[in-house]
C-alpha cells in the first residue's frame, strides 16, 4: 500500500470510529473527542486526497476539518 493510501485508511477511520461511537451513544456528538477525531481524521482524508490530485474530496474534507474545528473550539471540555 502506498503512503497516501495509508494517510487515507487512518483518516476515514478515525471519522468512521467517531461515527460509530456516537451512533451507539458512547460518544456524545458535541464532545471534544467527537470533533478531535473529526479533524484529524478529515485533515489526514484531505492530506491523502490532496496527494492524488483528487480535488473534489479536498474541498469535501477540507470542509469537514474546518467545520470540526469549529465544533471543536466551541465544545465545552
Amino acid at each position: 500500500m502506498t503512503l497516501d493510501s495509508w494517510i487515507g485508511t487512518v483518516g476515514v477511520a478515525l471519522i468512521l470510529a467517531a461515527y460509530f461511537c456516537s451512533t451507539f451513544r458512547w460518544m456524545s456528538a458535541h464532545s471534544r473527542w467527537f470533533f478531535a477525531l473529526n479533524v484529524v481524521g478529515a485533515g489526514l482524508s484531505c492530506l491523502a486526497s490532496a496527494l492524488i490530485s483528487y480535488w473534489p474530496f479536498v474541498v469535501l474534507e477540507g470542509t469537514w476539518t474546518l467545520v470540526s474545528l469549529i465544533g471543536f473550539l466551541r465544545a465545552k471540555p
